[in-house]
């Protein structure tokens, strides 16, 4: 599949400081990619190099077969020139302007006409269930509404890329709920390549044809939802995304178990040599975790740790249990409560993932 975004040694610094750091990227024609990362990361950095609202220090930006931006060769294609969507956090719709006149503004300083700005602006948002709002404006408009507005108007002009930031942060989280369905919709019925920057690993996951999990600067770890989900390659990566714990430790059999400082032995479900003998951890997610009562039943194959539970909180579906072990302080998701403050829990092998620290 075709190449939309390619991002080639991006660098990008404030004198001393150095916020992005030789960035490799490729964001496929038509897909929907998430920024993934939390505060600080440079994500919006990079999304802004990307629209050419900021200039890198170093490395190439292209666009489809087009080069933009090249210090190098000395290139440089204003935002204006790139033919790119942006939907920003605050939506930045005009009050002083009805929803029809927001949306067919692009279409204006493009120089259509305007029965054909007027023509193209209801029809857009007819396609996005807001033709009944085209005469209103944004101060009469929830927060659900004036996003879809925002969206209508940054592709009214038939954008080749969509760049989103945040887009869904202002808004309550039932809303968001929905707004993450109309997104995806959005996106299929248009086909339109898609970046979108986020620190909420629900809508990452949810959207995303691709993820690009950011830290300090630099890529952690790029893949599907389902590849950083399910084999997240760095302690970091097994955290951020799906909140699982981390314990420490060194590998042993040629890293297909790690024995921690307390001497404990946990195996994993697939070993990585790379990590034989070194620094390793274990990352488990709090779902896989069980609480047991009797350590003599016949359990699967895994780790067994006395439980000191601290914490108990109920939120509905499940608790969420904090409690000591010998390997630190874990949580538990589970469908019951414990039964006692001290208890015991089960590492199952099968859900033990080895990763890099």
């Amino acid at each position: 599949m075709q190449s939309a975004v390619t991002l080639v040694g991006i660098a990008k610094s404030y004198g001393n400081l150095k916020v992005l750091g030789d960035i490799n990227l490729i964001v496929r024609d038509g897909s929907f990619t998430s920024l993934l990362g939390p505060s600080g990361c440079g994500k919006t950095t990079l999304l802004n190099i990307i629209g050419g609202l900021d200039r890198p220090t170093g490395g190439e930006v292209h666009l489809g077969p087009d080069l933009v931006y090249s210090e190098r060769q000395q290139v440089s294609l204003p935002t204006e020139r790139r033919n790119i969507g942006f939907v920003f956090q605050s939506y930045a719709l005009w009050p002083h302007l009805t929803v029809l006149e927001n949306v067919s503004y692009p279409l204006k300083i493009r120089r259509l006409g305007r029965s054909e700005r007027e023509r193209r602006a209801r029809e857009m948002l007819e396609k996005l269930e807001l033709g009944v709002l085209a005469d209103r404006y944004p101060f009469q408009l929830s927060g659900g509404q004036q996003q879809r507005v925002a969206i209508a108007r940054s592709i009214v002009y038939r954008p080749r890329i969509l760049l989103l930031d945040e887009p869904l942060s202002n808004l309550d989280a039932q809303l968001r709920e929905r707004a993450r369905a109309w997104l995806k919709n959005i996106h299929e019925t248009f086909g339109l390549t898609t970046i979108l920057v986020t620190h909420d690993q629900t809508e990452a996951l949810s959207l995303s044809d691709q993820v690009v999990l950011l830290s300090q600067g630099r890529i952690e770890q790029v893949g599907t939802a389902s590849e950083i989900y399910d084999r997240p390659e760095t302690a970091y990566a097994a955290e951020f995304v799906g909140g699982a714990n981390i314990i420490r430790g060194r590998a042993a059999d040629a890293g297909s178990a790690m024995v921690t400082e307390a001497g404990i032995r946990i195996s994993v479900r697939q070993k990585n040599p790379l990590l034989a003998g070194g620094a390793m951890c274990v990352a488990i997610r709090p779902q896989k975790i069980k609480l047991i009562d009797d350590i003599a039943d016949n359990f699967v194959h895994g780790a067994v740790l006395p439980f000191a539970v601290t914490t108990v909180l109920y939120h509905g579906s499940v608790y969420e249990i904090l409690g000591r072990t010998q390997v630190g302080e874990l949580r538990v998701l589970t469908d019951r409560a414990p039964e006692a403050t001290n208890t015991n829990i089960l590492l199952p092998t099968e859900d033990c993932i080895s990763v890099k620290p």
